[in-house]
């Protein structure tokens, strides 16, 4: 990431005033906040047919750093170049790098690299980090480029939409500071939570709420640092590789998907419900079942949501115990996707016991039905004999 001036500089001098009793503060020279906007668009997206498309600043998504081989990306997402943008903040506009990734399972992210000025102390993001983890101004930018690429990547994806939720996360990510402290130094030295927090009114948070948040905290050499909470990381990597950063938003693409299929369960569950109650009050055949019909929809659902929910599960595969594999799994359940899975699941179940039971009430109007025709059968052949019985 290239750094440059802003807001950033402005916030940090106010941090200088009001903390002064924070010594030695760490001083950034190299920095970013990476803000993630994740959308569902599509049930499916040919990622072969998006890079054609495109055809310009695309490339697929590839992990470098060693124990990368212990990850498995058996369609990597497609990473998509969008130049330079402008975001306007409160305290003024400033420049950011964005960039868009493209996954087979229907979702897209948007990426904007906020640059962070260099001089500014660590402990002074927190303004700037609570006006971008949510901000109005970063959702409208995401949209805006989300819209565009939906409208260039269209014929790339299978039944495309816009889902009116967004998952948003964010990164600092830092390539280096002044005096290249140690990972014990930085955990040390930094208020960590305050920052992945965004936390700006309270005046010093409790032990406990920092240790929790702190927690998951990782390092494969004396200087770099990786810290997941749910909302927010940080990510201290002087090789300046961001595939941290990478199978951070992997993570969230995931969390957002089982999101999404959770609340497509909900609605096909109350789809049924409704047909039931509507099909209870019609007065109908005695023979003939009502929901032949209702049971394919619950089949085909069942279907698409496994196959769906398969492609997601298999968007990254942990085949080894490795440090890139630690930190994605300190994600998947810092991010609560294990909860959100078995709510999946668990609605799956029941929607297939409810496929299980019209399947039944349809077998069993058929078998009624034949064995009323066997009897019908069998009555006009007596009647035939009896028939024939009284001519002669």
């Amino acid at each position: 990431m290239t750094a440059g001036r802003g807001p950033a500089l402005v916030l940090s001098t106010h941090f200088v005033r009001d903390s002064g009793a924070r010594m030695d503060p760490l001083v950034l020279e190299k920095a970013a906040i990476l803000c993630y906007r994740l959308y569902d668009v599509a049930d499916e997206i040919d990622l072969a047919v998006a890079e054609s498309l495109l055809a310009r600043d695309v490339r697929r998504l590839r992990l470098s750093r060693s124990g990368a081989e212990f990850l498995l990306l058996p369609n990597p997402p497609l990473v998509v170049g969008l130049g330079r943008r402008s975001l306007a903040l409160p305290e003024g506009k400033i420049e950011v790098e964005a960039r868009a990734r493209l996954f087979d399972h229907g979702a897209a992210s948007i990426v904007l690299g906020v640059p962070v000025a260099p001089g500014a102390p660590l402990d002074g993001l927190a303004p700037l980090a609570d006006r971008l983890y949510d901000g109005p101004e970063v959702d409208a930018l995401a949209l805006e480029l989300v819209e565009g690429l939906r409208r260039a990547v269209a014929p790339a994806m299978e039944n495309p939409h816009l889902w009116s939720q967004a998952e948003s996360y964010a990164v600092v990510f830092v390539e280096s500071f002044r005096g290249s402290p140690t990972a014990d130094e930085v955990l040390d030295r930094a208020d960590l939570a305050r920052l992945l927090l965004g936390e700006t009114t309270v005046p010093e948070l409790s032990a406990a709420e920092r240790a929790d948040v702190t927690r998951r905290h990782f390092s494969y050499g004396v200087r770099d640092l990786v810290v997941v909470d749910w909302n927010a990381a940080f990510v201290y990597e002087p090789s300046g590789s961001e595939d941290i950063p990478g199978i951070l938003e992997i993570a969230n693409a995931q969390l957002l998907e089982l999101r999404y299929y959770d609340e497509m369960l909900d609605k096909s569950l109350v789809r049924v419900n409704d047909t039931l109650k509507r099909e209870r009050r019609r007065i109908g055949s005695f023979f003939r079942s009502p929901y032949p019909s209702l049971a394919r929809q619950v089949q085909l659902t069942l279907l698409e949501m496994s196959e769906f929910i398969e492609r997601v599960e298999n968007s990254l595969k942990v085949i080894g115990d490795f440090y890139l594999a630690k930190v994605y799994e300190s994600a998947v359940e810092q991010l609560r996707i294990p909860a959100w899975k078995a709510a999946v699941t668990r609605k799956q179940q029941m929607l297939g016991d409810v496929y299980g039971w019209l399947k039944g009430e349809v077998d069993t109007a058929r078998s009624l039905t034949l064995e009323v025709m066997v009897v019908l059968l069998i009555v006009l052949e007596l009647l035939v004999a009896a028939s024939s019985l009284f001519k002669h």
